[in-house]
């Protein structure tokens, strides 16, 4: 069953349109206003998402603007999504410090299976199908005077007013040429592909803003830029890699199915917002259910179904359910995940399998007294992140695993 409708003509319906504006969105440049009345033109417009492949799984994070091309494509316009494939040999600035760089080789690798993680979300056929494109393509493809002329575009005051910039300077940390170009080279994606617009997370505002000022110097037109809201849990720590609480579009409907219901409380209503086809007026129907007091749970295992469904299907997230209702009153998990190590690391392989988003999950679960030996009933040590032993193993409340 899909969640979306089939893309014929462009619509320029008032209330669909407010929604696409409004529906987890941060932030629109130059404003909301002038998009909505490009919108409403019926002029077919193009949009882009960008994503670096600096690891072999997409996740929830990712999956927030992915819902936006989504709708975007639905009221039929061109939607890309572009994989960073040079940008990604780069590596967006960390705040701390420079990222290690990727071979070309190791970034077409961990792309190999985007595709098919978002392929229940964004459609590839049909009509109006959305576009994969590679940047390296066009980026790979720049001479020495090329770079000159697009830098001659970008000031050294527009770039080094980036947050993180300003703390690594501040600190007294090195910041190194390859990281102040990383901006004006995926900002030049949208010169390259002409497009009208970008989505993106508000963490890339920075990034979309240099290549709508691109577009600008270059082609003397407007480039729109929708920064959407980050999944946050109530600390404000946005989930994905780095916090250690990933949810992998390449899990099993079972494993996104328990950590989802592993999520706080407080995040029932932005998942909900962001991370679903609901409606608004559901979503307000939840929040009042919660100011009458109803049990959380109840509406997180709605919350857990309708994420399950979009990445793997409505069928599938039906099981899952059924699985976590039997594991959770009876005990007994339904399925194991089954590990062969082939001379890996346990944590190797289990980020590979997306059981763990990383080893920093793994170590903090361990740490935590959360990974049981099922056989034992005794928790595990450190050493099971290097060569754990074969048989059965819990991870968490929801997670479990078969090494063989």
């Amino acid at each position: 069953m899909s969640f979306f409708r089939k893309t014929q003509d462009i619509s320029t319906d008032p209330a669909k349109i407010r929604e696409f504006l409004t529906r987890g969105v941060e932030h629109i440049f130059p404003n909301p206003e002038f998009l909505e009345k490009e919108l409403q033109s019926g002029r077919r417009l193009k949009f882009f998402l960008g994503i670096d492949p600096t690891g072999p799984t997409l996740h929830i994070g990712h999956m927030i603007p992915l819902l936006k091309l989504r709708q975007f494509q639905d009221l039929g316009h061109e939607a890309i999504l572009l994989i960073g494939d040079f940008t990604a040999t780069i590596g967006d600035p960390d705040k701390m410090t420079a990222r290690l760089p990727l071979t070309h080789e190791q970034v077409l690798n961990n792309a190999k299976r985007y595709k098919d993680q978002v392929s229940q979300i964004l459609n590839f056929s049909g009509s109006n199908p959305a576009k994969l494109l590679y940047n390296a393509s066009w980026l790979g493809k720049l001479s020495l005077a090329d770079i000159i002329n697009i830098l001659s575009h970008v000031t050294h005051s527009q770039l080094i007013k980036r947050d993180m910039f300003q703390k690594r300077i501040e600190e007294g940390r090195d910041l190194y040429m390859n990281e102040l170009m990383y901006p004006v080279l995926q900002g030049y994606d949208s010169v390259a592909m002409a497009v009208d617009g970008e989505f993106g997370g508000n963490d890339q505002t920075f990034n979309m803003l240099v290549g709508r000022d691109l577009v600008k110097s270059l082609q003397k037109r407007e480039k729109f830029v929708v920064a959407m809201k980050l999944l946050a849990d109530p600390t404000g720590k946005k989930m994905g890699k780095t916090e250690g609480n990933m949810v992998a579009l390449s899990d099993t409907p079972t494993d996104v199915f328990g950590k989802v219901m592993s999520w706080p409380d407080g995040q029932i209503l932005l998942g909900f917002e962001l991370c679903t086809r609901v409606s608004a007026s559901d979503i307000d129907a939840t929040k009042a259910s919660l100011e009458r007091g109803e049990n959380p749970k109840n509406l997180k295992l709605r919350l857990a179904e309708e994420i399950t469904a979009l990445i793997h299907g409505k069928e599938k997230a039906t099981q899952a359910r059924k699985d976590f209702d039997a594991t959770f009153s009876e005990g007994k998990p339904q399925e194991f995940i089954v590990i062969s190590l082939s001379g890996k690391e346990t944590a190797e392989v289990l980020i590979e399998k997306g059981v763990v988003a990383s080893k920093t999950e793994l170590r903090r679960l361990i740490g935590e007294g959360a990974v049981t030996n099922l056989a034992t009933n005794a928790k595990v040590g450190e050493d099971f992140l290097k060569l754990a032993p074969s048989g059965k193993y819990r991870l968490g409340k929801h997670r479990f695993i078969e090494i063989k």
